[in-house]
């Protein structure tokens, strides 16, 4: 019913003593409404109540439900499904998913391979690390992952900041063991910081790494990483160890005359290459594989071409030996007292959130393309102890790879044994095949993480986030150009301080709106957004659009008088009826504070000092319990619907019959 009409019976019943009112207005229809009570929510005890919010706070996905009803040997062996979830796909696994696991193991081992060597350098470490990265990791993740499709290994993002952050304090060339020793701690801290955020059920930590913040991020670490191989692709010794855009520009043109001809065309020739294939596989999905066999095909056919030029060209750089065998353990070597401890841990922790932040959003976007769940805290812990476990055996941070996982999917993987036959096929290669990259120049390893990293520039993102939401595209920016002009952590550090400062704006200036009528409904809605909403005489309508808490109690009493002043001043320049009843839609509001109640209960003395009158419309059930234990307003006060609150209040405006 419109409150435009002109004769409207009015029904209504306060609580539950079933007493009605009836007041005839002159109209053209006779309508009768119902007005509702607002009703308290069950009574629940402390301990149920904590209960409650602590099991929607860390369990909202309820991880127990499969073990309710069932008997203490088949909860036995859910539990044990759930640790490994190998113990589940693998009851069933059969001789056609092995074949469609086997070809995808393979095809993303022909690109881990080379990646892991590339990687391994951009973290200033051996290139057989990252070998023994892209072999212990698969492994363990196939035990403890639910994931079909993510492929894991060395990833670049993670390799660089690593890179940076230790390389700032310890040089990795004059002080190599304990580079190595730090790079292992790293790595080990990484992995008790992820598995602790699985276990804690902690996971909305690294949401504060918003996807806005990440476009930033990685655009501008990629630019960073990518100018950082023209050291290979050039050829030049004498490189800067800094990772700003300026500082290493200026390195590349101060350092022309070590520029190598011969290093050049080898490497923008198969950048080219690279490049291309990389380019028809965006066109055509279909032929995946063109860009998933490129990086082998170049290091074999340059490592060939090197081998047989050797005696005439020798500006080119190779990696030279790699030792032959399986990972050594490194337990020795974990870095757990001394002046670079904190060094290690903080290292840890922030190349921890950015693998832990890549390995699930890549994960749940595989997930979603089959139809089946991950288990974000579940990741969280395997993720962790895949990195605790291969800290010993001379692996460092590991976690998800966009890219070789977009492979695997497009190879046709079923299950995490593709990640056990990529392990198998690294396991030949670090047993047979290591004298065969002798002769693997460096500057195809440039040229394969130049085309790896290149996909991490999403400006169709950047360009999006400015059309929908500036204070996203400002966190993005300043994210983008920390990475390119301070440094890494840094670059992270501001755009996750852009973040928190927008969550902040959201808390402490909640939006505010006054409503208004749209004719011949009970729907009220935004004057300002609804050109056809009207207001209603003598009444004014305000909807708060965020829980109320000390951080915004003041504003909001501020910003609510304030439109309360405007309504006055509004009226008296129209000569409109006199304001009666300020009306609080509290629909949106999902929680209060005392602050809050308290930012109710003044608000509601100064109204009255001004013979206008406060009701609240709609407050959801915590928020009516706290306001019913404070006495603060009367069942008279509160109604369901605005349209209610408006019937019923202009009834008792009218004389009785």
């Amino acid at each position: 019913m419109g409150v435009t009409s002109d004769r409207v019976e009015y029904v209504c019943r306060y609580g539950g003593n079933g007493t009605t009112t009836s007041v005839n207005v002159s109209t053209a229809a006779e309508v009768t409404m119902e007005i509702h009570s607002v009703c308290l929510p069950p009574k629940e005890s402390t301990f149920q109540k904590l209960k409650h919010r602590l099991s929607e706070i860390f369990f909202p996905d309820d991880p127990l439900y499969r073990f309710k009803d069932q008997t203490w040997c088949k909860k036995l062996v859910l539990g044990l499904q759930f640790l490994f979830p190998i113990l589940q796909w693998g009851s069933h696994y059969d001789l056609n998913l092995f074949k469609c696991d086997v070809v995808s193991g393979l095809t993303i081992a022909s690109l881990a391979i080379p990646q892991g060597i590339s990687y391994a350098q951009l973290a200033n470490l051996p290139p057989i690390i990252g070998l023994y990265s892209s072999f212990v990791p698969p492994l363990m993740y196939s035990l403890l992952g639910s994931s079909r499709h993510l492929a894991v290994g060395p990833v670049s993002i993670a390799s660089l900041v690593m890179g940076t952050m230790l390389s700032e304090k310890v040089s990795p060339v004059q002080h190599p063991t304990l580079y190595l020793k730090l790079a292992f701690t790293a790595t080990f801290f990484a992995g008790l910081f992820q598995a602790s955020l699985g276990f804690l059920r902690l996971g909305f930590v690294i949401d504060f790494l918003s996807k806005a913040t990440l476009v930033g991020f990685m655009a501008g670490a990629a630019i960073i990483v990518s100018l950082q191989q023209l050291k290979g692709l050039l050829g030049i010794v004498h490189f800067t160890t800094k990772m700003q855009l300026i500082p290493v520009l200026t390195s590349v043109f101060h350092h022309t005359k070590e520029w190598s001809w011969e290093t050049i065309v080898m490497g923008f020739s198969f950048l080219l290459l690279l490049l291309t294939t990389r380019h028809i596989s965006m066109k055509k999905p279909k032929l995946f594989w063109i860009s998933a066999a490129a990086p082998l095909t170049s290091v074999i056919f340059s490592t060939l071409l090197v081998f047989l030029i050797k005696s005439k060209v020798h500006g080119i750089s190779t990696i030279g030996h790699l030792q032959k065998g399986l990972n050594p353990t490194s337990t020795n070597m974990l870095y757990f007292n001394g002046q670079f401890l904190a060094l290690a841990i903080k290292t840890g922790i922030v190349t921890g959130i950015l693998s832990l932040t890549e390995g699930i959003a890549v994960g749940r976007t595989f997930a979603s393309l089959k139809n089946y769940q991950v288990d974000g805290n579940k990741e969280m812990m395997a993720i962790g102890l895949m990195n605790m476990a291969s800290s010993c055996t001379s692996c460092y941070v590991t976690t998800g790879s966009f890219s070789r996982s977009a492979v695997n999917y497009n190879a046709g993987a079923q299950t995490a044994m593709s990640n056990i036959v990529l392990a198998g096929t690294v396991l030949v290669t670090l047993l047979f095949l290591m004298p065969l990259f002798y002769y693997t120049p460096n500057v195809i390893l440039a040229a394969i993480i130049i085309t790896a990293v290149i996909g991490l520039i999403d400006y169709k993102a950047a360009y999006k986030l400015w059309k929908v939401d500036k204070l996203d595209f400002l966190a993005c920016i300043c994210s983008f150009f920390g990475v390119l002009f301070i440094s890494v952590p840094l670059g992270l550090g501001i755009a996750v301080g852009v973040s928190v400062f927008k969550i902040l704006l959201h808390v402490t200036r909640p939006n505010t709106l006054v409503l208004g009528n749209i004719p011949a409904t009970q729907i009220y809605q935004s004057l300002n957004r609804y050109k056809e909403a009207s207001r209603v005489p003598s009444f004014l309508i305000l909807a708060i659009e965020s829980p109320i808490y000390f951080a915004n109690s003041t504003y909001l009493q501020e910003r609510l008088l304030r439109w309360v002043r405007e309504e006055e001043e509004r009226i008296k320049a129209n000569h409109e009826s006199t304001l009666k009843c300020i009306i609080i839609d509290m629909t949106s509001v999902t929680a209060i504070d005392t602050s809050g109640i308290d930012m109710v209960c003044e608000l509601k003395k100064m109204l009255d000092k001004r013979s206008l009158e406060l009701v609240l419309v709609n407050p959801v059930g915590s928020v009516m319990e706290k306001m019913h234990r404070s006495n603060i307003l009367g069942t008279n006060s509160l109604f369901l619907t605005v349209g209610e609150a408006v019937a019923d209040i202009s009834a008792s405006w009218k004389p009785q019959p």
